[in-house]
């Protein structure tokens, strides 16, 4: 027995007088609305109803009653709206999860700015430490969770933010004592500093000319920000993210090599619960990633 349904049922018959008409309001039949209170009865133990050809009306303690269950459903259906509300406004704490290296640069600007744009939002970031399980972001109390490839699962929503530029480059130190790679067959001989999600890399025209498992690794790191720092020092050439080597790039630091080879960009992925009902909350901070990524241009390109 859905104890609530027939709660429901109960205080609209007491309200109404009537089981038929009780029946009309809830869009259901006479039958249906008399055998949720009779199966009321028979869970309470009493009699809640007096029936007659002519009328109905309630006992004594189907008076007491009908005002509890009023009381009851009164207090769900307030709460109901206010979890509505709540559903519809952009207010609340936003929890999200990121890779290290993607929160420590473009995104983590893009939260940053979308936190002084809705100050009634209260915003957790947590960099670092996702699982490949699809949904374990939801499991740990997270809204949305970014991810750098798309996971081709239906039973979550995802959204692409942006596309990601990367870079390939080294130290002008390091190509001046090892030459500036021609083509993209030249980078055999040459040192690579590889992160260590990201050991294939792909560069060329259209179908791309594919690096698998780049040799010879000089530094691996699993940290974007760890093969900048071997890069700027000379070690090799990395493909890294543009927005994180723009300055070095601009002050002559690091060189760009074959800038005329293509490098693909990196989707950037939003992913977050199923169901048709998104909180206003996470659809504002997608809408808003979304447009800043759109408007907030890497700094050296046109």
């Amino acid at each position: 027995m859905n104890r609530l349904l027939v709660m429901r049922s109960f205080v609209t018959v007491a309200d109404l007088g009537s089981f038929s008409a009780a029946a009309k309001a809830l869009y259901t039949s006479g039958s249906q609305i008399s055998r949720h209170v009779a199966d009321l009865e028979r869970q309470l133990g009493v009699r809640l109803v007096n029936r007659t050809a002519r009328s109905v009306s309630l006992t004594e303690l189907g008076v007491h009653y009908s005002e509890f269950a009023r009381r009851i459903l009164d207090e769900i259906d307030a709460e109901d709206q206010v979890i509505r509300q709540a559903r519809d406004r952009p207010e609340g704490q936003l929890s999200i999860i990121s890779p290290k290296w993607i929160g420590l640069l473009d995104l983590g600007d893009a939260v940053s700015a979308f936190a002084v744009a809705h100050p009634k939002i209260t915003v957790r970031l947590e960099l670092g430490g996702m699982s490949d399980r699809t949904y374990d972001f939801l499991d740990r109390g997270f809204d949305v969770a970014f991810h750098t490839r798309d996971l081709q699962d239906s039973g979550v929503r995802l959204k692409q933010i942006a596309d990601l530029r990367f870079v390939l480059c080294a130290a002008e130190s390091y190509l001046v004592a090892r030459g500036d790679p021609k083509s993209p067959d030249d980078l055999a001989d040459h040192d690579f500093l590889v992160h260590a999600n990201d050991s294939t890399w792909q560069i060329g025209e259209a179908r791309y000319n594919v690096l698998r498992g780049v040799h010879p690794v000089a530094f691996l790191a699993n940290s974007y920000l760890a093969l900048l720092k071997a890069a700027v020092h000379g070690r090799g050439i990395a493909l890294l993210p543009r927005r994180s080597v723009a300055d070095y790039l601009s002050d002559g630091t690091l060189r760009a090599v074959l800038p005329n080879v293509p490098v693909p960009d990196r989707p950037l992925f939003a992913i977050y619960s199923p169901g048709r009902q998104t909180p206003e909350k996470v659809r504002v901070f997608l809408d808003f990633v979304t447009e800043w990524f759109a408007q907030a241009p890497v700094p050296g390109e046109p």
